[in-house]
């Protein structure tokens, strides 16, 4: 490497964030800065980063894409019979991230993690482009497979034997976190950032305080 990687710094200096700006509300405030990300044209604001725990207490992360967001939590979909799937069904809780780089923020959020309905599932599935439908029947996700040519053959298969209409399988579907923390990180000069964390009450409501960088 030409570059030692212990000198790259950056000096973040786009915004602020206190607690007059900011929503007393954590979705409100997710749903202000998601919008600024999208109107920044940003490369897949949607992404977010997804850690789960497996059995033996050891965690794991990917990434995902945000396909839902309101008042009951945050949703994605995937094959629940992946590592991620099978980690959520034995440990339903879970921490997600956005990180949008250009704007010099980060997003963390934990809580409970639960399955959408099947009519929610259902819907989203059929909004999904025939070729990433197929997909979901082709590809055994997280297992050990020989070559790519076994998800070529599967979606080819899942082609023929629905004739173009295929349905949602029984393994694939949504999982929805149910917020309990938020954290809002916004980058400042000599690194002395604004944090934000928003912390659920036992009698509602949220609780925010500042935390140090």
């Amino acid at each position: 490497m030409n570059q030692n990687i212990a000198d790259l710094r950056k000096s973040y200096e786009q915004d602020e964030l206190d607690e007059a700006q900011s929503e007393p509300d954590p979705l409100a405030q997710f749903e202000h800065w998601l919008a600024q990300a999208l109107k920044a044209e940003l490369p897949e604001p949607n992404a977010m980063t997804l850690a789960t725990v497996g059995a033996e207490g050891r965690p794991s992360t990917r990434v995902v894409l945000i396909k839902g967001l309101d008042a009951r939590g945050i949703v994605w979909y995937t094959n629940y019979e992946s590592r991620k799937g099978i980690e959520l069904a034995a440990h339903p809780f879970a921490a997600l991230q956005f990180h949008w780089v250009e704007l010099e923020r980060v997003v963390r959020i934990e809580g409970r993690v639960e399955k959408t309905s099947a009519e929610d599932s259902d819907a989203y599935f059929h909004s999904r482009p025939l070729d990433s439908r197929l997909g979901a029947w082709a590809s055994p996700q997280s297992r050990v497979i020989p070559s790519r040519t076994v998800l070529v053959t599967g979606a080819a298969k899942a082609a023929a034997r629905f004739l173009g209409q295929p349905p949602r399988p029984p393994h694939w579907g949504g999982f929805r976190l149910i917020p309990e923390r938020w954290e809002f990180w916004q980058g400042r000069r000599s690194r002395l950032h604004d944090r934000l964390r928003y912390t659920q009450q036992p009698e509602g409501g949220w609780l925010r305080e500042r935390l140090a960088p």
